[in-house]
């Protein structure tokens, strides 16, 4: 079975640092050769238009290595972002760890 990589986001992932935050630490995981990617979002607070924009890029850079990322326990304002958005047809979003993992497993 294939190491799950779960990487913890908290803050704001909004233009600027937020945004090149999290490209970097997700071309980080892919470069280490990961390919099931867990975005834990249960800390990050608020997502604008350039986050929602870096969100569907990583979506794209582990599709093209190969991958597959799903984002973990986005809090009720960032859910309903991803709702409004209709990103949750691009994303497979999990409630809890333990439900990502099995989610994995059975893909």
């Amino acid at each position: 079975m294939e190491e799950i990589a779960v990487v913890d986001f908290s803050g704001g992932i909004t233009l600027g640092e937020g945004t090149s935050t999290l490209r970097m630490m997700v071309r980080e995981v892919v470069g280490k050769g990961h390919r099931k990617i867990l975005l834990n979002l249960s800390e990050v607070d608020y997502i604008d238009s350039a986050g929602l924009g870096e969100l569907v890029a990583a979506y794209s850079t582990v599709r093209r290595a190969g991958g597959e990322l799903k984002l973990l326990q986005p809090n009720e304002r960032v859910r309903d972002l991803i709702q409004i958005t209709r990103l949750f047809t691009v994303f497979d979003v999990q409630p809890n760890e333990p439900a990502a993992i099995r989610s994995f497993n059975t893909a």
